[in-house]
């Protein structure tokens, strides 16, 4: 049997799903739609789609809508991807940027296993392309793990953004149960592997709690963050997309994560968000401008 949400958490969730300007949530969705482009708000049914298209701004799923994983927390589709990567993509991207009039833009992709590069040369295309249309953005890019290829990385990062993302997503216990394919370790090195590369370029990676993890396999997974020298970090609620999906474990109390958020901080992180439903890219912007 499901474990029943506590009222103050659907009332969160409710209030997020709602469009608090119909007319601009509207007129995002239009957009993308004529554009031609996905969203990781749209194919992960982010809880916070609604109020973050009614300030008309998206997270951008690049690569297509089809994985090659099938981690057991995510909504998005998984199977073999139908098409290559579409190399007019990028150019439509900044299209829309221009029309939301963004300042901060935050790019993911689904997994492509299938690609020789992991869609390495896609991202650096993206990036490239947002330089030459988007004058004074800053780019963030949320990747996955490239199955750990430090060519894939140096590709993508020939196009330095300003903020390489990458999320260990749980501690190393549930990798097993909730990520698919991936690697505790493997994605740990990303971070430090880009810090290496580029001292001076902000990383960032984000954790689910109510998965069944232990406060202290958390503070495990904070510490080792710091020592990649990760600058940004993010701590949400997990919601089950669907009952097909792994269930909640547990309900974190919003104390709890407030708790979590002064962990961090005196661990040495630069910016926290910790929320119930605080995700990688929720309000990416402002915690990028919190930095020192």
């Amino acid at each position: 049997m499901a474990l029943a949400a506590p009222q103050w958490l659907i009332q969160e969730v409710r209030r997020a799903k709602m469009r608090q300007d119909r007319q601009a949530g509207a007129h995002t969705s239009d957009l993308l739609a004529n554009l031609r482009l996905s969203t990781v708000c749209d194919e992960a049914r982010c809880p916070n789609r609604g109020e973050c298209f009614s300030h008309q701004t998206a997270t951008f799923l690049i690569l297509g809508k089809v994985c090659t994983r099938g981690c057991a927390f995510c909504a998005v589709d998984s199977g073999r991807p139908p098409q290559p990567p579409d190399p007019d993509e990028p150019l439509r991207l900044a299209q829309a940027v221009k029309a939301l009039r963004l300042r901060h833009v935050v790019v993911t992709s689904v997994t492509r296993d299938d690609l020789q590069d992991g869609g390495a040369g896609h991202y650096a295309g993206v990036v490239s392309v947002l330089r030459q249309e988007c004058q004074g953005i800053t780019i963030e890019c949320l990747t996955p793990d490239f199955e750990g290829s430090p060519q894939a990385l140096a590709t993508l990062l020939a196009s330095p953004p300003d903020i390489l993302a990458h999320n260990i997503e749980t501690v190393p216990r549930l990798y097993a149960t909730v990520r698919c394919g991936a690697e505790y370790s493997r994605s740990l090195a990303i971070i430090k592997r880009v810090k290496d590369l580029h001292p001076g370029m902000i990383t960032k990676s984000g954790i689910m709690l109510g998965l069944g993890e232990e406060r202290r396999e958390v503070e495990e997974v904070l510490q080792d963050l710091s020592h990649a020298r990760c600058d940004i970090l993010t701590m949400g609620q997990y919601l089950a997309p669907s009952l097909h999906h792994v269930p909640v474990a547990r309900y974190v109390e919003q104390e709890e994560f407030a708790l979590w958020q002064k962990v961090a901080l005196s661990i040495g992180f630069k910016s926290v968000a910790s929320g119930p439903l605080v995700r990688s890219s929720y309000k990416a912007h402002l915690y990028f401008r919190n930095i020192p």
